[in-house]
């Protein structure tokens, strides 16, 4: 099961269950929480009623004295009430009152009259002096519909004379309770969803941070420059600020080696050649001999400076692994840059240099100074290995949302041995005409920026002969 699966159920689970569970406890506590709040509204009405009861009950005319007809206009009232939703139109309360034998000697609703209730809870309780009440089956058959007794004494002074219950059917307040277990599990159910959606978030908002940290020590464990994670202001992004900082260290110490040991072995040839010429310059010789072995150290030593130059400015580009610079740059000024860039070596060289662009608005994002020495770079090539006379061609066109730069030459093309060589750090092929072999570093220079601003870069031979050099961006 994936991180982010689990840490999602575990915060579903300990607070969606958390929820569920505190919202059954509500629903659950809803029936008799009314039913407790509507006991206590019975035993404040009994106790009123029972007071109001008393003289009828002392002067022997409960059953038709003045208290019998005041329920009975109660009884005959429209209240329309509006409780919470739902319309009441008449009252729900029965009274009985009991002599103290237990006997029926009122009823509201005139059903019980004369009979024992003596053995009910309600009057049982009462009769002595406790507080009594009950709670027992509208019909017998029927035990899901209840009805709910409370009883007062009724009082001469200090004489107990008889005992008034009233009685409401529980069903009365079934559409409150159902009403409010409705709400609840409603409500709840906005809970647990909130729950789920919050678990969601924060779920992917840690584990885009892992996922982003585990590509990132994947590409370093895989040698591939890659940017870190963005900074964040927890231990993800410590992590990642530790991960990073352990890369530079370890990367930058195997660059260093790798770049001393290239260095080396690529500086031994003009060194030697250096040192033989230095050597037989300290010999009497002739002066045409004397100057050609000073032209040799002079070559030489320009041949160092390019490498080391070249290196320096590869080893900037490889040593960030991702692109430090972010601006628009237009494709029709960054050719005709680099073209003036390289016009005195044209002149030189007897070319001319012809620059197509397909469309003149079109823009990329990246690093303008990287892509002009990208482009002096492959015109630099075009320029070592065209023939005099020859004709040099740099163009440009978007396809499929990539800009494609071409610098195509009229030279002998690439050899086969050579083709899949010619990016490797300092390989270089012999130039026509004797020229010395430049450092090997132009090209892996224009793959590294290719691959910064998020291309590619290739070399391949025409098939009317010259050379081919593309550079794919993408544009904005």
């Amino acid at each position: 099961m994936r991180l982010g699966l689990r840490l999602f159920l575990g915060f579903f689970l300990i607070v969606g269950l958390a929820a569920f569970f505190v919202m059954r406890v509500f629903v659950n506590e809803v029936k008799p929480g009314v039913r407790q709040a509507m006991e206590s509204t019975l035993v404040d009405a009994a106790n009123v009623l029972a007071v109001m009861a008393a003289d009828d009950m002392k002067a022997g005319r409960i059953a038709d004295g003045e208290f019998a007809q005041r329920i009975n206009e109660a009884n005959l009232r429209d209240l329309n009430a509006q409780v919470w939703r739902f319309p009441k139109r008449h009252l729900d309360y029965r009274v009985t009152v009991t002599d103290t034998r237990g006997v029926v000697v009122y009823d509201s609703q005139g059903r019980d009259i004369g009979r024992d209730n003596s053995r009910w809870n309600d009057v049982y309780r009462t009769l002595r002096g406790e507080y009594g009440a009950r709670s027992s089956p509208e019909t017998p058959d029927d035990t899901t519909r209840t009805v709910m007794h409370v009883a007062a004494p009724i009082r001469d002074g200090d004489r107990l004379i008889g005992v008034l219950t009233v009685a409401q059917p529980n069903r009365t307040i079934d559409p409150f309770i159902a009403a409010s277990q409705r709400a609840i599990m409603r409500q709840g159910g906005w809970l647990i969803g909130l729950s789920a959606l919050i678990g969601a978030l924060i779920t992917w908002w840690l584990v885009r941070g892992i996922q982003r940290l585990n590509r990132y020590a994947q590409a370093v464990s895989a040698g591939q420059p890659a940017r870190p994670p963005p900074p964040r202001r927890d231990e993800i992004g410590d992590l990642g600020r530790a991960v990073e900082e352990m890369r530079r260290k370890l990367e930058g110490k195997a660059y260093v080696e790798q770049y001393v040991q290239s260095l080396t072995h690529e500086m031994k040839s003009p060194l030697a050649a250096i040192r033989g010429a230095a050597e037989l310059l300290q010999e009497p010789l002739p002066e045409e001999d004397r100057k050609r072995f000073a032209h040799n150290i002079q070559t030489q030593q320009q041949r160092l400076t390019e490498t080391i130059d070249k290196l320096l400015a590869l080893a900037e580009v490889e040593q960030h692994g991702w692109l430090q610079k972010h601006e628009p740059v237009n494709v029709a000024s960054l050719l005709a840059e680099a073209g003036e860039g390289v016009s005195a070596k044209l002149a030189a060289a007897g070319l001319a240099l012809s620059v197509n662009v397909e469309d003149p608005q079109a823009v990329v994002q990246g690093d303008p100074y990287l892509l002009r020495q990208s482009l002096s770079n492959l015109l630099d090539n075009a320029i070592a290995f065209s023939p005099p006379g020859g004709k040099i061609f740099l163009s440009s066109e978007v396809d499929n949302g990539m800009l494609e730069i071409r610098v195509t030459d009229q030279g002998p093309g690439i050899p086969d041995y050579a083709y899949d060589r010619v990016f490797e750090r300092f390989y270089s092929l012999s130039r026509p005409g004797g020229e010395p072999r430049s450092s090997g570093l132009g090209l892996p220079f224009v793959a590294e920026v290719a691959r910064l601003h998020g291309g590619e870069s290739d070399l391949c031979n025409l098939e009317l002969g010259g050379a081919m050099a593309t550079l794919r961006l993408p544009v904005v």
